[in-house]
């Protein structure tokens, strides 16, 4: 099994909620980062995803019945009612006054409008390759911002970090489902996890380069240097380490979910 197959899976949705009325509820700041339309492209790659997967683990013999397991398990209500609901844990009694503010700003909306937009093109592969190339034609004031961006939110090591657990969550859900040799420990599972570190982490960043730069074209400097030191400040660290929370739970379910089914036409194959 490659690791490109196991990565694909927790590749970084929408029923709204009444307008929160008070700055202090999580569910505006919700609202105002859009989660739910990042959630709902999340659903679509989720869904794009499972053809693959049948593609390298029981080639032409899934079909309907696999699809439509697929879409339970990337049911847009489902995947945001979890999120919304860790993402409200993760910030408990967390002043998200200067959160909130930075957000609706007119300069926050742009950043956010722009950063879904850049999500939803990279869909498109031929979009995802034109900005990796992209990249490369950079000047090198804003290679160097879009790097200080990633280092000040801890990108590159959440996302890796956040992956690889998702992996082994496949693999948990492959063996809880009966389609993993007999004997193979835990040990090896996660010997198996770590061997594939660095190609995620290379991945990871090549990916975020890409994505970062391309939303973030349109941006001037001074916007791109004040969302850095919002990221820095204290209110920026408690939201990113609450995104990051509130994603990671629902990309392990995800993951342990798509192993059990998969596990389920793995063997049927075998029979």
């Amino acid at each position: 099994m490659s690791a490109g197959l196991i990565t694909a899976a927790v590749a970084f949705f929408a029923v709204p909620w009444p307008a929160a009325a008070q700055t202090d509820d999580p569910r505006a700041l919700f609202e105002a980062l859009r989660l739910g339309e990042v959630i709902e492209i999340m659903r679509r790659e989720g869904l794009a995803y499972g053809e693959s997967i049948e593609d390298d683990l029981f080639p032409g013999q899934g079909g309907a019945v696999w699809e439509d397991a697929v879409a339970r398990i990337y049911t847009g209500d489902r995947m945001e009612e979890r999120v919304a609901d860790d993402f409200a844990a993760a910030l408990g009694d967390a002043d998200i006054g200067p959160a909130m503010a930075f957000f609706t700003s007119d300069r926050g909306k742009k950043i956010i409008s722009l950063e879904i937009d850049a999500r939803s093109a990279l869909e498109d592969e031929a979009v995802e390759t034109a900005a990796r190339a992209a990249v490369q034609d950079l000047p090198a004031t804003r290679l160097d911002r879009i790097e200080s961006f990633i280092e000040s939110n801890d990108l590159v090591e959440q996302n890796v970090t956040g992956t690889m657990n998702a992996n082994y969550a496949f693999y948990e859900g492959l063996a809880e489902g009966g389609a993993l040799l007999p004997g193979l420990t835990e040990d090896q599972m996660i010997a198996d996890v770590w061997a594939q570190e660095p190609e995620i982490r290379s991945d990871t960043r090549d990916w975020l380069m890409a994505y970062l730069g391309l939303a973030y074209q349109p941006l001037d400097a001074a916007a791109i240097d004040a969302y850095i030191a919002f990221s820095r400040s204290p209110a920026g660290r408690t939201l990113n380490r609450a995104i990051f929370a509130a994603f990671d739970g629902l990309y392990n379910d995800i993951s342990r979910d798509l192993g059990v089914a998969a596990a389920g036409f793995m063997q049927g194959e075998d029979i």
